[in-house]
């Protein structure tokens, strides 16, 4: 099967550039980058695309063995670049995102300069001393809920991850993300992601990372990023002033700032 095709992978900005790909987390789609991705179009190949199950990918692709574990969402990352032929990879990777990019810097390091991890969460569980935000049982609760009714489960959970009751556009958007994605996959996808434990492999990852963190976080509390910081080898956090667990839907200009200020230089474009 076509790589593009089976993750729907558009690309744009300027041919030539450093790529900076960018990764949508659970419920989501590439359309959640929108109002952060242009701004790097101008001197960076822009390049997005919807996990296998998610926005308008190819849904026969989806095979509940490949994707039982986050390994194959990040095997899909790397056919993704392997197939655009890129090098000097910006990886960018929202929530669950975020550690599937670090397991696919992991595999292909070579590919990869730098990783921005935004709300990220090696493991949503508490482990003591590690604080993920959740008990065992909270898990189970959110699990059984999601299996029992998704669409209730979504219109629920939309604002709690959304954080922003100010501004309920935006937990609409959310919840309707959800509402679009097929119930079984994303039930899959959520007992996938929110019962894994990536902690060790952050270890593995070898080059520059950023870490955004908002302030309040109920999916992600502020003490797991400052964990994820200090896990990496050479990493820099930034506690954006921004609430929830989407901030580049809530605030996507300290978003955008945030990694500008991170990243080197824009190589010049071949001509």
């Amino acid at each position: 099967m076509n790589v593009r095709t089976r993750n729907r992978v558009t690309v744009s900005g300027r041919v030539g550039a450093r790529p900076i790909v960018f990764a949508h987390g659970f419920g989501c789609d590439q359309n959640m980058w929108r109002l952060v991705a242009p701004a790097f179009a101008g001197d960076h190949r822009v390049v997005l695309f919807d996990h296998v199950g998610a926005g308008r990918s190819d849904l026969s692709a989806w095979d509940p063995d490949r994707y039982a574990t986050l390994d194959g969402y990040a095997q899909d990352v790397l056919e993704i670049v392997d197939d655009l032929d890129l090098d000097d990879v910006v990886l960018v990777g929202h929530s669950v995102s975020a550690m599937i990019g670090v397991l696919a810097v992991v595999r292909a390091p070579a590919r990869f300069s730098r990783l921005v991890l935004v709300s990220p969460s090696p493991r949503y569980t508490d482990a003591p001393p590690y604080r993920g935000g959740f008990t065992e049982a909270d898990i189970d609760e959110l699990l059984e809920a999601l299996d029992s009714n998704y669409l209730g489960w979504s219109g629920a959970m939309g604002p709690v991850i959304m954080g922003n009751p100010d501004r309920p556009e935006l937990a609409e958007e959310l919840t309707n993300s959800f509402c679009r994605t097929d119930p079984e996959i994303a039930r899959h996808f959520a007992r996938v992601t929110f019962t894994s434990d990536n902690r060790a492999d952050l270890g593995g990852v070898r080059i520059p990372s950023l870490v955004l963190q908002c302030r309040q976080d109920a999916i992600a509390p502020p003490e797991v990023g400052r964990w994820v910081h200090g896990a990496l080898d050479d990493s820099r956090l930034v506690i954006l002033e921004a609430a929830g667990h989407c901030p580049q839907l809530s605030e996507p200009g300290q978003v955008v700032s945030a990694i500008r200020e991170f990243l080197p230089s824009p190589v010049p474009a071949a001509p």
